[in-house]
């Protein structure tokens, strides 16, 4: 399931996000990658110990996990920080599939992975996220502020930036349902309620699809 969620930061919020990055210190992105997926990135990454990392941090983070589109699509149980990364002319991250654990302490599962759009579409050429679905290549370079979510088991890749510099968020989801295809059933189920419950909230047909939605969350979560 590959979902589009629209305006994760507002226009404020963008501009002090590029402001804290533009004074921030960037170090090699593969020193973060795992084995397999060091041989083919090439980007530059926000140095974890940066002065501006709690506040990146709160920004993002203080808007992704109150969006109801995320809360209902990811089902998220454990989130973890965001990688802040640069991609300037040349630079590129080749197909590659996310670890499945992450973590360091505290460990956790990859299930979604969280794109973070923060520079304008307009503003570089390339850099296109392109994710491998049974439909085919998808290829995702959504508006400032705008997020994409999708499996961490997919394949994918960024294209090779040819002009200007990308700017994104990442980060990945620990899901409390597991199975990518139940999530999808489940965020389905979720679209109708709400549109139920804003309708008719008293009709019986909005009782039933409530319980059933409830449930099966309560059948498939893992805590």
């Amino acid at each position: 399931m590959l979902i589009r969620i629209p305006a994760i930061l507002n226009v404020e919020q963008l501009r002090a996000v590029r402001g804290l990055l533009a004074g921030a210190a960037f170090v090699d992105g593969s020193l973060s990658a795992g084995t397999v997926a060091r041989r083919v990135k090439c980007n530059q990454e926000v140095d974890p110990q940066a002065v501006e990392i709690e506040q990146l941090h709160n920004i993002l983070m203080g808007s992704l996990v109150h969006h109801p589109m995320y809360k209902a699509a990811a089902l998220p149980h454990r989130v973890a920080a965001p990688v802040y990364a640069r991609y300037g002319e040349n630079m590129e991250y080749g197909p590659h599939i996310d670890d499945p654990v992450m973590g360091e302490g505290t460990r956790f599962r990859s299930d979604i992975a969280v794109t973070v759009f923060l520079s304008e579409p307009e503003s570089y050429a390339g850099g296109e996220l392109v994710v491998t679905t049974s439909f085919g290549d998808q290829y995702i370079k959504y508006p400032a502020g705008d997020a994409v979510i999708y499996p961490a088991s997919s394949s994918h890749h960024v294209a090779k930036v040819t002009k200007g510099v990308r700017l994104v968020a990442v980060t990945w989801v620990q899901s409390l349902v597991r199975d990518a295809a139940k999530r999808e059933l489940l965020y389905e189920l979720h679209q109708a309620r709400e549109t139920l419950l804003h309708q008719s909230p008293d009709a019986e047909e909005t009782r039933h699809l409530d319980t059933a939605y409830v449930n099966l969350v309560r059948m498939w979560a893992e805590v």
